[in-house]
């Protein structure tokens, strides 16, 4: 009895590490930038500066860009040897109007080969109706058109300088 407790364990570990299912949060304590993940592989999720630089803190200036970036996402669903992502980004000010609405960054994509979707970059013009001063909540979705679970969820609020 206890060797067929032995195998069912053995066996359910290999079928669980089969799977490559990935789930799990994480969030910048410097530029408060969360990010929580299902399905997806994700290394990381940064917030750029101008310079294409790391950002450290939340605070941009007006009149330039920023950009949000998924390092490392993997395990995408493959069609005929392609990946095809999704990718909203919202802006929004304090009363919740949006400043920025992009629904689907690749809508009517064709697809990528796998090893050049790992890195995907939301850009944001930081600029009018935007006003110095104020702070807006930033929302970008990355899901996989393919595997209808992948997803990746993240938020940050940028202070307008």
């Amino acid at each position: 009895m206890k060797k067929q407790h032995i195998v069912t364990l053995i066996l359910s570990c290999v079928i669980f590490a089969g799977c490559n299912y990935s789930k799990g949060a994480k969030k910048d304590l410097r530029t408060g930038l969360s990010f929580s993940y299902n399905g997806f592989i994700v290394h990381d999720v940064l917030l750029i500066d101008p310079a294409n630089k790391r950002m450290t803190d939340n605070k941009v200036q007006l009149n330039t860009h920023i950009a949000i970036v998924a390092l490392g996402l993997n395990n995408y669903g493959l069609k005929d040897g392609k990946v095809f992502p999704g990718m909203m980004l919202l802006v929004t000010d304090k009363k919740g109007t949006p400043v920025l609405n992009a629904a689907d960054l690749f809508a009517g994509d064709q697809g990528h080969p796998p090893e050049s979707a790992t890195e995907l970059r939301g850009d944001i013009t930081i600029a009018k109706p935007m006003v110095a001063g104020e702070t807006y909540h930033v929302k970008m979705r990355v899901w996989d058109k393919v595997k209808a679970d992948n997803e990746l969820n993240i938020e940050a609020e940028l202070v307008i300088q």
